[in-house]
């Protein structure tokens, strides 16, 4: 079983009907958010939308909270988080959104209270970074995207 953090949550008022993240079963590693939207609201092809939670979080320090898409309704209707997984710092307060596309074909309808995306909580480590020449002979040296077994020529840009 997953270790357990108590994470504070506040509702936002108006938004009292709209469950608190919840898990899907007792192994589930992220917890549904749901949409508070006032009213029916509708993401067509290719549009982009921040969909409102109608919660605030406190993350404890040294954690950060992972924003990623439902499998179900990126497989079903080709909507997903487009910045996934999106980062909400341990020191942010404000409410959390959920910025959703829509890669598929078709309009996609979104109700109040309807589970939008799923949020991870998960350690982090902050780097001190230091300037200094990088060693390049190694046995991948510089070559970088598909240098280790891609099918087709990649092309870059200039």
């Amino acid at each position: 079983m997953a270790s357990k953090i108590q994470i504070l949550t506040e509702s936002i008022p108006g938004n009292e009907d709209i469950p608190l993240p919840f898990y899907g079963s007792s192994a589930s590693a992220g917890a549904d958010l749901h949409a508070a939207i006032k009213d029916t609201l509708i993401i067509q092809p290719r549009e982009r939308r921040i969909i409102p939670t109608g919660i605030k979080l406190m993350i404890p320090d040294g954690y950060e909270g992972q924003i990623r898409p439902r499998s179900g309704i990126a497989l079903k209707h080709g909507v997903t988080v487009l910045n996934s997984p999106g980062t909400i710092d341990s020191d942010y307060r404000g409410e959390i959104g959920v910025l959703l596309i829509n890669h598929g074909s078709k309009p996609y309808k979104i109700s109040r209270g309807e589970r939008i995306a799923q949020l991870i909580i998960a350690p982090y480590i902050q780097l001190d970074f230091t300037s200094t020449k990088i060693q390049t002979d190694t046995e991948r040296g510089e070559m970088g995207f598909g240098s280790t077994g891609v099918s087709s020529k990649i092309i870059k840009d200039k």
